[in-house]
């Protein structure tokens, strides 16, 4: 009786938020605002939430729920007008366009990608090359060996065999990036031009391509990172009118697109799987990618902490831009799950972790043998370990290192007190 009433409730609420959903005019930069105290939030841990993303090189945040402001934040120099870079996030801006062009008859993503980008492509086989799709180039599938050394280059001596498509998931960017190419050879037009006529005069979002080294990386400002967020959440609808008609699609880009890797969609990283793995490791690791964001969460990640989080169930858009907090990663999710954990706070939720250290120190990430662990948590200190299925072990700190070697592959907490006394917990994971 519990789980029809809770289903309803969440039906309903689903619907409510659906006919209050606010899309800024698309010229113009206005943009209704809503005060969080009116939401019952907590808002006096706001300012630890943005003391959080202060410390960790933020240069943007903004919280949408229903499509307004609830919060907007900008750090030193960066405003409003600033532009950044949106990275690995613009994978899922390709995706939609990718769609879009499908809907619109340019191309099919089951066909061969040399459709499209011509033979000789890649350094196979022509057997190989023609069995790689526009969808493995999608779901990261497509096989091609992402140990070259170089994994941006797109020269055909760069692009070789290693294993059928669809029998390996690998981030290999250097694929993903010949979806360019893809778009602009079936469309007839470039790939800026086709996000102005499909975009820009439908839902106000600019921006543009660069090419920078290899990659054409995607610049705008941080509301218009969230536009795009506002437009995921709606299922390709802006303000009533269809952007992308193509529901079976839109839906496939947000769920599993393979066995693989069940965190992984069309180039959209999934919340609330059984496992998920990462870039640069054939490993998978139990538990969800991001355990503190609600499991519908659908995500655009991108390197140096350049983040786009949509959860429909809560109307809300979460985005992050600035530099990386630490050691750069490619996708910064252990950044995401730190956001959410001080967000779910400010938003009085219960499942957010309690006291958290204000940056990610603990160092490798992924680990396989040792953890090493800052001075400030005590060079010989008591510790406890927490998984995700919430198994806790008591462990020690020794000579500024944690023993993880007997730890299962998996995501992990560190819980313990540093020198001065504070609690600290922080997220590690182990992969071998």
């Amino acid at each position: 009786m519990r789980l029809h009433s809770t289903l309803f409730l969440l039906v309903s609420f689903t619907t409510l938020s659906a006919q209050d959903i606010y899309f800024p005019p698309n010229l113009g930069n206005t943009w209704e605002t809503v005060d969080p105290a009116t939401l019952g939030w907590c808002t006096d841990e706001i300012p630890a939430l943005i003391d959080y993303l202060d410390v960790n090189n933020s240069k943007a945040f903004l919280v949408l729920k229903d499509g307004r402001i609830v919060i907007e934040h900008y750090f030193g120099t960066f405003t409003q007008d600033s532009l950044w870079y949106w990275a690995s996030a613009g994978k899922s801006l390709t995706a939609f366009l990718v769609g879009k062009a499908q809907e619109e008859g340019f191309l099919d993503i089951n066909d061969p990608s040399s459709d499209y980008l011509g033979a000789g492509w890649t350094s196979c086989t022509p057997l190989q090359e023609g069995a790689i799709t526009v969808r493995n180039q999608l779901t990261m599938t497509t096989g091609l060996d992402d140990g070259t050394g170089d994994t941006d280059c797109t020269d055909p001596a760069c692009l070789q065999y290693l294993a059928d498509p669809g029998t390996r998931w690998a981030y290999h960017n250097a694929p993903y990036t010949m979806l360019d190419g893809v778009i602009s050879t079936a469309t007839g037009q470039t790939l800026n031009s086709y996000v102005f006529n499909k975009l820009t005069l439908t839902t106000g979002l600019t921006g543009a391509y660069v090419q920078v080294g290899a990659n054409n990386v995607f610049f705008s400002k941080a509301r218009h990172f969230a536009r795009f967020g506002l437009l995921a959440m709606e299922q390709g609808i802006w303000n009533g009118s269809v952007v992308m008609n193509d529901a079976d699609y839109f839906n496939a880009m947000v769920t599993p697109s393979q066995s693989l890797n069940n965190s992984y969609g069309y180039l959209w990283w999934l919340n609330g799987q059984s496992n998920y793995m990462v870039p640069g490791l054939q490993v998978v690791i139990p538990g969800m990618l991001i355990p503190n964001e609600p499991p519908d969460g659908y995500n655009a990640l991108g390197k140096n902490g350049q983040i786009l989080c949509v959860v429909p169930s809560q109307g809300l858009v979460v985005v992050r831009m600035g530099n990386a907090p630490g050691a750069s990663v490619p996708v910064p999710y252990l950044l995401a799950d730190g956001i959410w954990e001080r967000l779910n706070t400010v938003i009085c939720s219960t499942t957010s972790v309690p006291e958290i250290s204000a940056s990610p120190t603990l160092f490798p990430i992924p680990a396989s043998d040792f953890v090493q662990v800052p001075n400030s948590f005590g060079s010989n200190a008591p510790a406890q370990v927490a998984s995700v299925d919430g198994r806790v072990i008591d462990v020690t700190i020794r000579n500024g290192q944690l023993d993880v070697s007997d730890l299962p592959v998996g995501s992990y907490w560190l819980r313990t007190r540093s020198s001065n006394g504070t609690l600290i917990t922080q997220r590690f994971l182990v992969a071998r």
